[in-house]
Protein backbone atom coordinates (compact mmCIF):
# COMPACT_ATOMS: atom_id res chain seq x y z
CA UNK A 1 0.00 0.00 0.00
CA UNK A 2 3.02 2.34 1.04
CA UNK A 3 4.72 1.57 -2.41
CA UNK A 4 1.64 2.38 -4.67
CA UNK A 5 1.45 5.76 -2.17
CA UNK A 6 4.84 6.76 -3.18
CA UNK A 7 4.47 5.88 -6.56
CA UNK A 8 1.27 7.91 -7.05
CA UNK A 9 3.37 10.78 -5.56
CA UNK A 10 6.76 10.07 -7.51
CA UNK A 11 4.22 10.84 -10.53
CA UNK A 12 2.62 14.02 -9.11
CA UNK A 13 6.12 15.24 -8.21
CA UNK A 14 7.19 15.02 -11.89
CA UNK A 15 4.36 16.56 -13.25
CA UNK A 16 4.64 19.10 -11.18
CA UNK A 17 8.59 20.08 -12.10
CA UNK A 18 7.25 20.16 -15.45
CA UNK A 19 4.85 22.54 -15.37
CA UNK A 20 7.28 25.68 -16.21
CA UNK A 21 7.75 28.98 -15.27
CA UNK A 22 4.75 29.57 -13.70
CA UNK A 23 5.29 27.52 -10.36
CA UNK A 24 8.87 28.75 -10.12
CA UNK A 25 8.56 31.86 -8.44
CA UNK A 26 9.81 30.72 -5.08
CA UNK A 27 13.55 31.46 -5.61
CA UNK A 28 14.26 28.43 -4.54
CA UNK A 29 13.39 28.78 -1.49
CA UNK A 30 13.41 26.24 1.73
CA UNK A 31 10.83 25.18 3.62
CA UNK A 32 11.76 23.33 7.05
CA UNK A 33 8.69 20.35 7.72
CA UNK A 34 9.30 18.98 11.07
CA UNK A 35 6.79 16.06 12.02
CA UNK A 36 6.49 14.36 15.79
CA UNK A 37 6.92 10.52 15.52
CA UNK A 38 7.30 7.65 12.94
CA UNK A 39 5.34 4.89 15.15
CA UNK A 40 1.51 6.41 14.16
CA UNK A 41 1.78 5.60 10.16
CA UNK A 42 -0.13 8.96 9.11
CA UNK A 43 2.93 11.19 9.02
CA UNK A 44 5.81 8.67 7.12
CA UNK A 45 2.79 7.32 4.74
CA UNK A 46 0.83 10.69 4.52
CA UNK A 47 1.53 13.67 6.13
CA UNK A 48 5.23 14.08 4.18
CA UNK A 49 4.51 12.77 1.12
CA UNK A 50 1.25 14.88 0.77
CA UNK A 51 3.51 17.79 1.77
CA UNK A 52 5.96 17.50 -0.34
CA UNK A 53 4.28 16.71 -3.71
CA UNK A 54 1.99 19.99 -2.77
CA UNK A 55 4.69 22.43 -2.16
CA UNK A 56 6.73 21.21 -5.64
CA UNK A 57 2.86 21.75 -7.25
CA UNK A 58 3.14 24.94 -6.40
CA UNK A 59 6.74 25.63 -6.34
CA UNK A 60 8.98 23.16 -8.67
CA UNK A 61 12.18 25.39 -7.25
CA UNK A 62 11.26 25.45 -3.45
CA UNK A 63 12.99 22.51 -1.32
CA UNK A 64 11.46 20.95 1.58
CA UNK A 65 13.91 20.40 4.42
CA UNK A 66 12.68 17.27 6.34
CA UNK A 67 12.95 15.98 10.04
CA UNK A 68 10.70 13.30 12.09
CA UNK A 69 11.76 13.98 15.84
CA UNK A 70 11.22 10.51 16.73
CA UNK A 71 8.91 11.60 19.48
CA UNK A 72 12.31 13.17 21.38
CA UNK A 73 11.50 16.38 21.98
CA UNK A 74 15.49 17.16 22.39
CA UNK A 75 16.14 16.43 19.15
CA UNK A 76 13.07 18.17 17.05
CA UNK A 77 15.01 21.18 18.82
CA UNK A 78 18.02 20.09 17.30
CA UNK A 79 16.31 19.67 13.92
CA UNK A 80 15.00 23.21 14.17
CA UNK A 81 17.84 24.71 15.24
CA UNK A 82 19.65 23.07 12.40
CA UNK A 83 17.04 24.27 9.63
CA UNK A 84 17.72 27.95 11.32
CA UNK A 85 21.18 28.25 11.13
CA UNK A 86 20.40 26.75 7.40
CA UNK A 87 18.74 29.66 6.55
CA UNK A 88 15.20 28.04 6.42
CA UNK A 89 12.48 30.58 5.05
CA UNK A 90 9.62 29.09 6.75
CA UNK A 91 8.98 26.43 9.38
CA UNK A 92 6.03 24.01 9.26
CA UNK A 93 6.04 22.31 12.60
CA UNK A 94 4.50 19.62 14.35
CA UNK A 95 5.39 19.54 17.84
CA UNK A 96 6.83 16.75 20.16
CA UNK A 97 6.15 19.06 23.01
CA UNK A 98 4.86 22.55 22.40
CA UNK A 99 6.31 24.02 25.46
CA UNK A 100 9.61 23.10 24.44
CA UNK A 101 9.69 24.67 20.85
CA UNK A 102 8.50 27.91 22.03
CA UNK A 103 11.82 29.35 22.49
CA UNK A 104 12.80 28.29 19.12
CA UNK A 105 9.92 29.54 17.47
CA UNK A 106 10.49 33.04 19.18
CA UNK A 107 14.49 32.78 17.69
CA UNK A 108 12.63 32.16 13.82
CA UNK A 109 10.54 34.93 14.38
CA UNK A 110 13.68 37.30 15.28
CA UNK A 111 14.95 36.18 11.61
CA UNK A 112 11.61 37.10 10.34
CA UNK A 113 11.37 33.35 9.57
CA UNK A 114 7.65 32.23 9.51
CA UNK A 115 6.44 29.69 11.35
CA UNK A 116 2.84 27.45 10.63
CA UNK A 117 2.04 24.73 13.78
CA UNK A 118 0.73 21.90 11.82
CA UNK A 119 -1.64 19.54 13.58
CA UNK A 120 -1.01 20.65 17.10
CA UNK A 121 -1.06 23.94 18.71
CA UNK A 122 1.67 25.80 19.92
CA UNK A 123 0.11 28.00 22.90
CA UNK A 124 1.31 31.12 24.84
CA UNK A 125 3.00 32.96 21.64
CA UNK A 126 2.70 34.40 18.58
CA UNK A 127 3.32 33.03 14.95
CA UNK A 128 2.00 32.89 11.65
CA UNK A 129 -1.03 30.03 10.98
CA UNK A 130 -2.36 27.07 12.80
CA UNK A 131 -3.55 24.38 10.62
CA UNK A 132 -5.28 21.28 12.24
CA UNK A 133 -8.43 19.66 12.69
CA UNK A 134 -11.28 21.19 15.14
CA UNK A 135 -9.36 19.11 18.10
CA UNK A 136 -12.31 19.60 20.64
CA UNK A 137 -15.10 18.28 18.26
CA UNK A 138 -12.88 15.18 17.95
CA UNK A 139 -12.86 14.30 21.42
CA UNK A 140 -16.71 14.99 20.95
CA UNK A 141 -17.36 12.75 18.20
CA UNK A 142 -15.41 9.91 19.71
CA UNK A 143 -17.56 10.38 23.63
CA UNK A 144 -20.96 10.50 21.35
CA UNK A 145 -19.86 7.03 19.48
CA UNK A 146 -18.74 5.60 22.47
CA UNK A 147 -22.42 6.53 24.06
CA UNK A 148 -24.18 5.29 21.26
CA UNK A 149 -22.38 2.12 21.25
CA UNK A 150 -23.22 1.67 24.95
CA UNK A 151 -26.86 2.59 24.51
CA UNK A 152 -27.33 -0.05 21.60
CA UNK A 153 -25.52 -2.69 24.17
CA UNK A 154 -27.97 -1.92 27.07
CA UNK A 155 -24.44 -1.44 29.24
CA UNK A 156 -24.55 2.49 30.03
CA UNK A 157 -25.10 2.03 33.46
CA UNK A 158 -24.12 -1.24 33.77
CA UNK A 159 -20.29 -0.64 34.30
CA UNK A 160 -17.60 1.75 34.01
CA UNK A 161 -15.62 2.76 31.20
CA UNK A 162 -11.65 3.44 31.02
CA UNK A 163 -10.38 6.74 29.23
CA UNK A 164 -6.99 6.11 27.59
CA UNK A 165 -6.01 9.98 26.55
CA UNK A 166 -2.59 11.06 24.36
CA UNK A 167 0.36 12.61 25.40
CA UNK A 168 0.20 15.65 28.10
CA UNK A 169 3.03 17.27 26.14
CA UNK A 170 0.58 17.77 23.30
CA UNK A 171 -1.76 20.19 23.80
CA UNK A 172 -3.94 18.43 21.17
CA UNK A 173 -4.74 15.69 23.77
CA UNK A 174 -6.13 18.27 26.34
CA UNK A 175 -8.47 19.14 23.52
CA UNK A 176 -9.54 15.60 22.63
CA UNK A 177 -10.25 14.82 26.55
CA UNK A 178 -12.05 18.15 26.92
CA UNK A 179 -14.80 17.10 24.14
CA UNK A 180 -14.73 13.36 25.59
CA UNK A 181 -15.76 14.75 29.09
CA UNK A 182 -18.14 17.63 27.38
CA UNK A 183 -20.12 14.41 25.98
CA UNK A 184 -19.84 11.57 28.76
CA UNK A 185 -19.55 13.39 32.20
CA UNK A 186 -23.06 12.50 34.13
CA UNK A 187 -24.06 9.87 31.56
CA UNK A 188 -21.33 7.22 32.02
CA UNK A 189 -19.13 6.08 35.07
CA UNK A 190 -15.33 6.74 34.30
CA UNK A 191 -13.42 3.70 36.50
CA UNK A 192 -9.83 4.76 35.16
CA UNK A 193 -8.22 7.75 33.25
CA UNK A 194 -4.82 7.99 32.11
CA UNK A 195 -2.85 10.60 30.38
CA UNK A 196 -0.84 8.26 28.08
CA UNK A 197 3.04 9.33 27.03
CA UNK A 198 4.39 9.62 23.61
CA UNK A 199 1.11 8.43 22.48
CA UNK A 200 2.51 4.92 23.46
CA UNK A 201 0.52 1.83 22.38
CA UNK A 202 2.36 -0.24 24.80
CA UNK A 203 1.90 2.38 27.71
CA UNK A 204 -2.09 1.84 26.58
CA UNK A 205 -1.56 -1.80 27.14
CA UNK A 206 0.11 -1.40 30.40
CA UNK A 207 -2.47 1.31 31.83
CA UNK A 208 -5.52 -1.26 30.52
CA UNK A 209 -4.11 -4.21 32.30
CA UNK A 210 -4.01 -2.07 35.06
CA UNK A 211 -8.11 -1.22 34.35
CA UNK A 212 -9.07 -4.57 34.24
CA UNK A 213 -7.33 -5.63 37.50
CA UNK A 214 -8.06 -2.49 39.08
CA UNK A 215 -11.77 -2.76 38.47
CA UNK A 216 -12.45 -6.32 37.06
CA UNK A 217 -12.88 -7.98 33.87
CA UNK A 218 -16.59 -8.16 33.50
CA UNK A 219 -17.15 -4.11 34.77
CA UNK A 220 -15.22 -2.84 32.25
CA UNK A 221 -18.06 -1.86 29.18
CA UNK A 222 -16.44 0.41 27.22
CA UNK A 223 -12.97 2.50 26.08
CA UNK A 224 -12.38 6.10 24.99
CA UNK A 225 -9.22 5.43 23.17
CA UNK A 226 -7.79 9.14 21.58
CA UNK A 227 -5.97 7.63 18.91
CA UNK A 228 -5.92 4.22 16.55
CA UNK A 229 -2.87 2.90 18.24
CA UNK A 230 -3.58 3.12 21.82
CA UNK A 231 -7.19 1.83 20.95
CA UNK A 232 -4.79 -1.45 19.18
CA UNK A 233 -2.88 -1.49 22.93
CA UNK A 234 -5.68 -1.55 24.90
CA UNK A 235 -7.35 -4.62 22.73
CA UNK A 236 -4.07 -6.37 22.94
CA UNK A 237 -4.51 -6.09 26.94
CA UNK A 238 -7.98 -7.25 26.60
CA UNK A 239 -7.59 -10.35 24.70
CA UNK A 240 -5.08 -11.27 26.92
CA UNK A 241 -7.64 -10.99 29.85
CA UNK A 242 -9.66 -13.41 28.18
CA UNK A 243 -12.78 -11.45 27.05
CA UNK A 244 -14.67 -13.03 24.70
CA UNK A 245 -16.54 -10.39 23.38
CA UNK A 246 -14.55 -6.89 23.31
CA UNK A 247 -16.51 -3.71 24.82
CA UNK A 248 -16.89 -0.99 22.50
CA UNK A 249 -13.44 1.40 21.65
CA UNK A 250 -12.79 4.29 19.96
CA UNK A 251 -10.06 5.61 18.15
CA UNK A 252 -8.45 7.72 15.63
CA UNK A 253 -6.03 8.89 12.40
CA UNK A 254 -8.23 5.92 10.25
CA UNK A 255 -5.14 4.00 10.56
CA UNK A 256 -4.63 0.30 8.28
CA UNK A 257 -4.70 -1.99 11.16
CA UNK A 258 -7.42 0.24 12.95
CA UNK A 259 -9.79 0.41 9.92
CA UNK A 260 -9.63 -3.48 9.71
CA UNK A 261 -10.09 -4.13 12.89
CA UNK A 262 -13.42 -1.76 12.73
CA UNK A 263 -14.79 -4.06 9.81
CA UNK A 264 -14.44 -7.19 11.82
CA UNK A 265 -15.75 -5.71 14.92
CA UNK A 266 -12.89 -5.57 16.80
CA UNK A 267 -12.86 -1.74 17.17
CA UNK A 268 -16.08 0.82 17.28
CA UNK A 269 -14.83 3.43 15.09
CA UNK A 270 -12.06 6.12 14.09
CA UNK A 271 -12.09 9.41 13.57
CA UNK A 272 -11.05 9.92 9.82
CA UNK A 273 -9.12 13.01 9.34
CA UNK A 274 -8.31 14.40 5.89
CA UNK A 275 -4.76 14.46 6.19
CA UNK A 276 -4.47 15.38 2.53
CA UNK A 277 -6.30 18.26 3.09
CA UNK A 278 -4.12 19.11 6.11
CA UNK A 279 -1.23 18.45 4.31
CA UNK A 280 -1.84 20.47 1.48
CA UNK A 281 -3.19 23.62 3.28
CA UNK A 282 -0.42 23.83 4.80
CA UNK A 283 1.95 23.48 2.57
CA UNK A 284 -0.06 26.49 0.18
CA UNK A 285 0.26 28.39 3.77
CA UNK A 286 4.25 28.01 3.42
CA UNK A 287 4.55 28.76 0.21
CA UNK A 288 2.18 31.57 0.13
CA UNK A 289 4.96 32.90 3.32
CA UNK A 290 7.91 32.50 1.47
CA UNK A 291 7.08 34.30 -1.74
CA UNK A 292 5.95 37.15 0.71
CA UNK A 293 2.00 36.62 0.52
CA UNK A 294 -0.41 36.13 3.82
CA UNK A 295 -3.92 34.52 2.89
CA UNK A 296 -6.45 35.13 4.96
CA UNK A 297 -7.58 33.19 7.85
CA UNK A 298 -11.03 31.93 8.35
CA UNK A 299 -10.78 31.84 12.26
CA UNK A 300 -8.55 32.38 15.29
CA UNK A 301 -7.38 30.24 17.96
CA UNK A 302 -6.46 32.55 20.20
CA UNK A 303 -4.33 35.09 18.66
CA UNK A 304 -3.76 32.71 16.06
CA UNK A 305 -4.61 32.71 12.49
CA UNK A 306 -6.40 29.35 11.91
CA UNK A 307 -7.94 26.63 9.51
CA UNK A 308 -9.63 23.96 11.08
CA UNK A 309 -10.54 21.00 9.37
CA UNK A 310 -13.78 18.59 10.11
CA UNK A 311 -13.41 15.54 11.90
CA UNK A 312 -15.32 12.41 10.39
CA UNK A 313 -16.02 9.76 13.07
CA UNK A 314 -16.24 6.25 10.66
CA UNK A 315 -17.77 3.20 12.14
CA UNK A 316 -17.89 -0.24 9.89
CA UNK A 317 -20.82 0.75 8.00
CA UNK A 318 -19.33 4.54 6.66
CA UNK A 319 -15.92 2.92 5.77
CA UNK A 320 -17.11 2.56 2.39
CA UNK A 321 -18.48 6.00 1.63
CA UNK A 322 -15.22 8.24 3.58
CA UNK A 323 -11.78 6.39 3.47
CA UNK A 324 -12.41 3.94 0.54
CA UNK A 325 -14.42 6.44 -1.63
CA UNK A 326 -11.46 9.18 -1.01
CA UNK A 327 -8.82 6.89 -2.32
CA UNK A 328 -7.45 6.84 1.59
CA UNK A 329 -7.26 3.31 1.27
CA UNK A 330 -7.51 0.60 -2.09
CA UNK A 331 -9.72 -2.05 -1.29
CA UNK A 332 -6.79 -4.39 -2.34
CA UNK A 333 -4.81 -3.03 0.62
CA UNK A 334 -7.63 -2.87 3.44
CA UNK A 335 -9.59 -6.45 2.20
CA UNK A 336 -6.40 -8.61 2.88
CA UNK A 337 -7.85 -12.91 3.31
CA UNK A 338 -8.76 -11.91 7.07
CA UNK A 339 -11.23 -9.47 6.47
CA UNK A 340 -12.14 -10.02 2.85
CA UNK A 341 -15.89 -11.62 4.78
CA UNK A 342 -15.91 -8.23 6.39
CA UNK A 343 -15.52 -6.13 3.37
CA UNK A 344 -18.11 -8.25 1.43
CA UNK A 345 -20.78 -6.78 4.07
CA UNK A 346 -19.95 -3.56 3.90
CA UNK A 347 -19.43 -3.87 -0.02
CA UNK A 348 -16.28 -3.02 -0.14
CA UNK A 349 -14.84 -4.93 -3.38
Amino acid sequence: MRARIFAVLALVLVSACSNGSSSSDGDGKTIALFLPESKTTRYEAFDRPLFEAKVKSLCADCEVLYSNADQDAAKQQQQIEAALTQGADALVLDAVDAGAVAPLVNQAKQKNVPVIAYDRLISGITYEYYVSFNNVRVGEMQGQALLDALGKAGTTDKGQIVMINGSPTDPSSADYKKGAHNVLDGKVKVGREFDTPDWSPDKAQQEMEQSITALGRDSVVGVLSANDGMAGGAIAAMKRAGYQTLPPITGQDAELAAVQRILTGEQYMTIYLDIRSEAEKAAELAVALVKGEKPEAPAKVGQIPAFLLDPIPVTADKVKDTIVKDGFYQPADLCTAEVQAACAKQGIQ
